[in-house]
């Protein structure tokens, strides 16, 4: 009789981050902030010629994940971007530029019982079930509703920890993130709804930043949401997670 495979015990991880740090008050970055496409556009302009133009999925084919912060009494936007591919930045007006770009890469092995730093920004969205108003069926495809108060969000996340010996699936079918936390200890504040008048017509993304520790139970699972991301609207600076030692 063959026995169950051993657990994995440790993953690496492989990256390349760009921090930007931009003035905010130039016409180049404030288009950026006013509009949630516009941003997508300034994070994706770093790696133009790597996926032939017009395929769909060129972000995540770089994997291409970002996030932001805005300073603005001091008129700074600070951009993150991780990707597996390098950036170019020498397109960016130098007076957009507060600072030159800083590139890094990020190569770290995570292993059972490390603990880490970490802050993400979240959309935290959950799926309403609609029904057809003839039939009363229950359709395929349901309906998008975001949380918007700070306890729901932690409920959103909490859903997703991975207590060791827990399969990376919930029973519902939910991926955790090969990580526990204990939840009275996470900080959780609203940002603002981002919006664009340039995408799909009402595009509004709900934002939620997260910041705590956590403690790997899955190395491999936590691997894959620092490389793919966690949740939706990935394409509009959600969804990164940054950790530290």
């Amino acid at each position: 009789m063959s026995s169950a495979p051993a657990a994995v015990t440790s993953a690496r991880f492989v990256a390349t981050h760009s921090i930007l740090t931009l003035n905010a008050a130039h016409p180049y970055v404030a288009k950026s902030l006013a509009d949630a496409h516009e941003m997508h556009r300034t994070v994706m302009s770093g790696f133009r010629g790597w996926v032939p133009d017009g395929e769909r999925d060129a972000r995540s084919q770089a994997g291409v994940l970002s996030t932001w912060t805005v300073d603005l009494k001091n008129a700074r936007l600070v951009l993150v971007v991780q990707s597996r591919v390098p950036a170019d930045w020498s397109h960016i007006p130098s007076a957009a530029l507060a600072d030159k770009p800083h590139t890094l890469t990020v190569d770290r092995t995570l292993r059972t019982g490390d603990t880490v730093g970490f802050r993400t920004v979240i959309n935290p969205v959950y799926t309403r079930p609609r029904r057809d108003p003839e039939t009363g069926r229950t359709l395929e495809r349901g309906r998008r509703i975001a949380h918007t108060r700070p306890e729901h969000v932690k409920g959103w996340f909490t859903r997703r920890l991975q207590a060791p010996g827990d399969p990376r699936n919930a029973p519902d079918g939910l991926p955790r993130i090969g990580a526990t936390a204990d939840p009275t200890t996470l900080g959780i504040r609203m940002l603002p709804t981002v919006t664009s008048a340039t995408a799909r017509k009402g595009l509004r993304v709900v934002r939620a930043e997260i910041r705590g520790s956590l403690t790997v139970t899955d190395p491999s699972a936590l691997v894959e949401v620092l490389t793919q991301g966690l949740g939706h609207a990935r394409a509009y600076s959600c969804g990164l997670l940054l950790t530290r030692e």
